[in-house]
């Protein structure tokens, strides 16, 4: 059975924020919902649907209302994101709201952009950064492991609600050697450790990040620099935690002082380690399930957000592992 669903908004200014530049965000709704949507006057009319489109169009549409309401612009990917977070029949959030993706806004002071989850895993995997000491996430590359981490890290420092943001991660090459690369070093790990910056500044203005450096508000350093250390009233993010040994991961998570939060991330099927060399990530993940303060996240093929693109070559080279 087909029906029109219309919803009346206080005024055209706030039809035009949820309505987005040349009505693009009503056309990217219609191919998640179905359906014709019309705007006019005050008022946005979705017709002739089934009552499954408009289970998911308004929980949809009263986000977006209160989005521009609290002064936000939601931009497409916003937009898409929500779109497919309610599109699902087994939809993760109450069918008549999305609001807990309000509450796990990463909204970073002097920031260049508000980071929303784009997916329930996401929403999930902020809710136990902020919830524990420890968290844990896994999953595949292009899923959000590291930014939002970063992007966590960096409201909490430039909020003043923790004194730093340690960065690390293991030196393991990954089919290179990093001895045939010139310099002394410091300009040998330099090009490895680049993926943290690259996060941050698109996050966080370049001055601000200087400034940061400048202070010792922020480090980043290989993971064997960490030994031997306390580190207090910090977050410690350990990216490509898969290329720890068991010894490594053990040294790192013994580094948790007074007042800190630690961060892993790692996909378990890029392990670079030599062969009979057991991953740390493997390994704490299966020791240390169910431990009370710890989290553990776990991001899937359909959390791929870095580019559409990425969900299909993921799912050529599962293919072939199967096969």
């Amino acid at each position: 059975m087909e029906d029109t669903i219309t919803i009346v908004l206080d005024n055209r200014e706030l039809l035009a924020g949820v309505c987005g530049a040349n009505d693009e965000n009503l056309r990217l709704i219609e191919g998640f919902v179905g359906g014709r949507i019309i705007a006019r006057g005050n008022e946005i009319r979705l017709e002739k649907v089934d009552e499954a489109a408009l289970r998911r169009f308004k929980p949809l549409m009263d986000y977006l209302i209160a989005t521009v309401q609290a002064g936000e612009s939601p931009s497409l990917e916003d937009v898409r994101s929500l779109a497919v977070e309610v599109s699902p029949p087994d939809t993760p959030y109450p069918p008549d709201s999305l609001e807990p993706f309000r509450e796990e806004l990463i909204l970073i002071p002097q920031g260049l952009r508000r980071v929303y989850p784009r997916s329930r895993n996401q929403g999930l995997y902020i809710q136990g950064m902020r919830n524990h000491e420890v968290s844990f996430c896994i999953g595949p590359a292009g899923t959000g492991k590291t930014f939002l981490a970063i992007a966590e890290a960096l409201r909490l420092v430039l909020s003043k609600k923790i004194r730093k943001l340690v960065l690390t991660r293991p030196v393991v090459e990954a089919g290179e050697n990093l001895g045939f690369l010139p310099g002394d070093l410091a300009q040998k790990i330099s090009p490895y450790l680049r993926p943290f910056y690259d996060a941050m500044e698109s996050l966080v203005p370049y001055e601000a990040l200087r400034r940061l450096e400048e202070k010792g508000a922020i480090e980043i350093a290989p993971l064997a620099y960490m030994r031997g250390r306390s580190l207090n009233e910090a977050v410690i993010i350990l990216d490509e935690a898969q290329n720890t040994t068991k010894e490594q991961m053990k040294m790192f998570l013994t580094r948790l002082g007074t007042g800190s939060r630690m961060v892993i991330t790692g996909d378990l099927t890029q392990i670079d380690l030599p062969r009979r060399v057991d991953s740390g990530l493997l390994h704490a993940v299966s020791l240390l399930a169910g431990v009370e303060g710890i989290y553990m996240a776990y991001l899937h093929r359909g959390d791929v957000v870095r580019n559409p693109l990425i969900k299909k070559i993921l799912e050529a080279y599962e293919h072939e592992k199967n096969s």
